[in-house]
């Protein structure tokens, strides 16, 4: 089902997703453990399969079925998930013809089950065989009526002139209110059902009361804009990154240009500064603090935001970074969507009358602190030679498809640690949403000095036996024996919760920055689910991965031992504060 859209931040970005039923994948880009998950003592068949990557996708097929007969306890061959990544590698990477062999591999080693016949039946389409393609759709709905995808599929294939509804003209819709409240039931319903740890971090009376609370908001006007801003806020009451409404793509999509927010701001330090203020230039400067807009205080528009913005816990860093990445939309949201906007500057006596936005960019990237190269996987030695700084922004290598990619890059920057007589290592994991577990202990077994099990708890549908991270790991003998320093930020969600949780209780370094976006605990997974009457997409965890750090809190992140940020100067000349910080301990 590669029509849902990109989740960026988190989760979202997007994880492993079930279709309610209907297991489909997103590029991962947070932990999932299910994804690729191999038993102990079998190894993976995927692997196997890429070691001849060279060879046509046809003899590939034949040594999967050689190796099946003649060494069925040797591989995992019951592990659907992993060969659909596979296939979905090559849809990813537009060879459609290979994914359509892998596919039909899949189909005919799960011929019971309605995803394989799904993805077979979204490559086709992609390859522009719709007769095939819809015959595999009605197979995949005929085993799941629950199939939405599949359902919608078939429609939009026999009735091509039906053109999907956008959210931008969903964004004024009225639905009568018995939909409305009949949806938020379901999704609450639904939250509590699916999310293994739903009420983890609030109870039953509060959550149905915050259902209850947003039923009550309904009226015979309602609009489709504020029913999927009284979602959210459901949505978040799990607490849980991993389960949210897409970041703020879907809201961002539906919002009308002329009625965002017309300046771009960020939130730091409790205080809200322009940082471009686009149409507004003769009106209001940059690093102008804004005190109220349209008559409400800034403080209280956060506190109504953060409301909405799913986080682990009780960790607001997360929210903070969210905030900034979609303020020029979320503003409105929470404003009830005005038509124009007055703010109140600090230091200017008159009120200012806004401009309507011409243009806004959302999502609003951060850009004041840049690694020493462009790409997710960094190495940097400085000046002094005895530093070395390890930038990784992702642990998003699985075995289906690029772990050999981040393991060539970790083990050459080591060796080149060892050979170089590195003494102090700075391991950057800011922006690092999270990712494989195999990356993750990958790292860790260079930096541990001792046998450590990853993995306290493991729990997701259809598991049979542990998997990586669940036994005993030994560390490589020739790992780094130098004096480590971690920075981490309010981005750092999923499986970098898990590395940075182990960092703690191993104490294998000094941790500068904010507070993590995540722990030791995690709702990882996602199943994509659809309400029945207005047809919102949502997507809720669903299984458990927690690592051994079981002693530290699950309601806040990893804190750092020294806590700094960036103030608005920092921010505006592209000062990069954690990075002086940490430097400057190590000339300490």
């Amino acid at each position: 089902m590669m029509n849902v859209k990109v989740i960026g931040w988190i989760v979202l970005s997007c994880c492993w997703l079930a279709a309610c039923g209907l297991n489909k994948p997103a590029q991962p880009s947070a932990d999932d453990s299910t994804v690729g998950a191999v038993k102990t003592g079998q190894l993976s068949i995927v692997q196997k399969l890429k070691e001849f990557d060279h060879l046509p996708v046809e003899e590939r097929i034949a040594l999967y079925y050689k190796l099946k007969k003649e060494s069925p306890e040797a591989y995992n061959f019951k592990n659907e998930d992993e060969l659909t990544m596979y296939g979905y590698a090559f849809l990813w990477s537009d060879n459609v013809v290979e994914a359509i062999a892998i596919f039909k591999l899949i189909v005919a080693e799960f011929p019971d089950s309605s995803n394989p016949y799904d993805s077979l039946g979204e490559a086709y389409l992609k390859n522009g065989n719709k007769e095939l393609a819809l015959a595999n759709y009605e197979k995949s709905f005929a085993l799941n009526p629950d199939n939405f995808n599949a359902e919608d599929q078939i429609d939009l294939i026999k009735h091509p002139e039906k053109v999907p509804e956008k959210p931008a003209e969903k964004f004024a819709r009225v639905f009568t209110a018995q939909a409305y409240k009949a949806d938020l039931d379901q999704l609450g319903n639904t939250l509590i059902k699916v999310h293994p740890n739903a009420l983890k971090f609030i109870s039953r009376e509060a959550f149905l009361n915050n259902v209850a609370e947003q039923k009550a908001r309904i009226t015979d006007h309602t609009t489709y804009g504020e029913f999927a801003w009284y979602c959210s806020e459901i949505i978040a009451n799990v607490h849980c990154s991993h389960t949210n409404m897409g970041s703020f793509y879907t809201e961002n999509a539906m919002l009308p240009p002329a009625l965002k927010f017309p300046l771009q701001t960020r939130w730091v330090n409790d205080q809200l500064f322009v940082v471009d203020p686009l149409n507004n230039a003769a009106q209001v400067g940059v690093k102008a603090e804004i005190l109220r807009i349209n008559g409400v205080a800034v403080s209280q528009i956060i506190n109504d935001a953060y409301k909405h913005i799913p986080s682990q816990g009780y960790i607001k860093t997360t929210k903070k970074h969210v905030f900034n990445r979609w303020s020029s939309c979320m503003i409105p949201f929470a404003l009830g969507f005005p038509e124009t906007y007055t703010i109140v500057v600090k230091g200017v006596e008159a009120p200012i009358v806004l401009n309507k936005a011409e243009m806004v960019r959302e999502p609003f990237r951060d850009t004041s602190i840049k690694p020493a190269c462009d790409d997710n996987l960094c190495f940097e030695v400085l000046a002094d030679n005895q530093t070395a700084i390890l930038t990784i922004s992702t642990f998003n290598y699985y075995q289906w498809n690029d772990l050999g990619v981040f393991i060539h890059f970790i083990d050459s920057s080591f060796a080149a640690i060892n050979k170089r007589g590195i003494k102090n290592l700075i391991i950057d994991v800011r922006f690092n949403g999270g990712g494989s577990q195999h990356a993750s202990i990958h790292l860790l077994k260079y930096l541990v000095d001792q046998p450590f099990i990853y993995y306290s708890n493991a729990q997701f549908e259809g598991k049979t036996a542990k998997i990586d991270g669940e036994e005993l790991i030994t560390p490589f003998e020739h790992r780094f024996k130098g004096k480590c320093y971690f920075m981490i930020d309010g981005n750092g969600n999923s499986t970098t919760g898990h590395f940075m949780s182990l960092v703690k209780v191993f104490k294998l370094g000094t941790i500068v920055g904010e507070e993590l976006g995540s722990n030791q605990f995690c709702s990882a997974g996602q199943k994509i689910c659809r309400l029945s009457n207005t047809k919102l997409e949502y997507y809720v965890a669903n299984n458990t991965h927690e690592s051994t750090a079981t002693a530290l809190p699950d309601e806040v992140g990893i804190l750092p031992d020294h806590a700094v940020s960036q103030s608005i100067d920092d921010y505006l000349n592209k000062v990069d504060a954690v990075k002086a910080y940490t430097i400057q301990l190590i000339k300490k």
